[in-house]
């Protein structure tokens, strides 16, 4: 029998995008987005109001990718090992055996995310950085794919606990998907009559599709002039009025790793500084901390990152 070969990458990226897109009307920019973080090794925190399609998009993608999906509900009285796993000590064989959690997964919906006490919250932060956990002194490695997805809501902040900036630093994208327009509501109203899109979906690409795609990703040319132009925006953000906290080194890595993979999406060999302005906000805005002052006076963190990039020279 011979072997399955995978597809193009950009092939699957715009299969993937299609299938998604049969559910998600209208968030075309959302899904650029969501792949890109996949594609660049990086997770996604999704902050929207109720409604909006975040559990949805989550979902069109793991039965896109035919990946294996789990969902975390976040409360107050989620554990770390609720997530991570327990050992329990066996009595027939006299030791202690591991459970694995359900980060144990390739694709991780941590809902809510922000309702978890941060102890909880912080359980993820080995494993969004290193890919593994460790639990009684032991490190367990997650699958090769292993991506998050977690949400937040922007609007109930009773009973919540606002993320920590390290953990903050552990997503590359931060993003929302927005009110669709009144015809794809009304699309969206007629699709759903009868029944969910969603179960209409089916795998379109497979795992090593993915995992192939992510070295392709890798692989795009990246001039040293549209490396500085990143470093440069990320360390203006260090130095701009209002911020007390900019981005880390982290954040160049995360807009470089994203700038590439919107390459490869676009069918070009090399980076454009287009490619990097165009996820710039998604990639820093949300590891900022703005003075509250400055906060008190309008200032917000996607608009320090918006006239960074009005500032900052375009390399030619």
């Amino acid at each position: 029998m011979s072997r399955r070969l995978p597809p193009p990458p950009r092939q699957t990226f715009e299969t993937v995008a299609r299938n998604i897109a049969r559910v998600m009307k209208g968030q075309s920019a959302a899904i650029r987005k969501l792949l890109a973080a996949l594609a660049s090794g990086g997770h996604v925190l999704l902050e929207d109001y109720p409604g909006t399609g975040k559990t949805t998009l989550a979902k069109a993608l793991a039965r896109s990718i035919g990946a294996q999906f789990r969902r975390v509900q976040f409360t107050p009285d989620l554990l770390p090992s609720d997530i991570l796993g327990v050992s329990i000590y066996d009595q027939r064989e006299q030791a202690f055996r591991f459970h694995r959690g359900p980060i144990f997964t390739n694709i991780l919906l941590a809902d809510e995310i922000n309702r978890a006490s941060p102890r909880t919250q912080s359980a993820l932060l080995e494993a969004m950085g290193e890919g593994q956990v460790t639990v009684d002194g032991t490190s367990h490695r997650l699958e090769t794919l292993f991506f998050v997805i977690a949400t937040q809501n922007p609007v109930e902040f009773r009973g919540t606990y606002p993320l920590p900036e390290a953990q903050m630093d552990r997503f590359a994208f931060q993003f929302g998907l927005g009110y669709v327009s009144p015809e794809d509501e009304a699309i969206i109203l007629s699709e759903q009559e009868q029944g969910h899109p969603l179960d209409g979906i089916a795998e379109c690409a497979a795992g090593e599709d993915i995992l192939a795609l992510k070295r392709a990703v890798a692989a795009v040319r990246m001039g040293d002039e549209i490396k500085r132009y990143i470093v440069d925006i990320v360390q203006a953000t260090r130095s701009a009025p209002g911020v007390q906290l900019g981005g880390s080194p982290r954040a160049s890595l995360a807009l470089m790793k994203a700038a590439q993979a919107l390459a490869l999406f676009d069918g070009v060999e090399f980076v454009t500084p287009e490619h990097v302005q165009e996820v710039a906000v998604a990639v820093i805005a949300h590891r900022l901390v703005v003075d509250p002052q400055a906060r008190f006076s309008g200032t917000t963190a996607p608009g320090i990152v918006e006239d960074i990039l009005k500032a900052i020279p375009v390399p030619a």
